[in-house]
């Protein structure tokens, strides 16, 4: 009876343990289609589209959010839809 509690007391702390291997952090490069967050943008170019998500998710602290610094400065429509992203999704301080 007592080894049967450990074993079960083993098997309970096991399962709550947690790994560190890279979870919540977001992969270098665009992210495939299938995991990056939607948004309706219907309408909107594609930059635009890509600078709306990233400045949002970046807005919301989430591990989707980043800034493409060269693509920023360098695509006006990158840029405008990060800035408007980031405003909508900030909300009210």
């Amino acid at each position: 009876m007592r080894l049967t509690g450990i074993i079960f007391l083993v098997f309970t702390i096991a399962g709550c343990a947690t790994t560190t291997t890279g979870q919540g952090q977001r992969p270098s490069g665009p992210l495939p289609p299938s995991t990056r967050p939607a948004y309706n943008l219907t309408g909107y170019s594609p930059a635009f589209k890509d600078g709306y998500i990233d400045g949002c998710e970046t807005a919301k602290k989430t591990s989707y959010g980043l800034k493409n610094e060269r693509r920023f400065a360098a695509d006006s429509q990158y840029r405008m839809g990060w800035n408007d992203g980031f405003s909508v999704c900030r909300g009210k301080p």
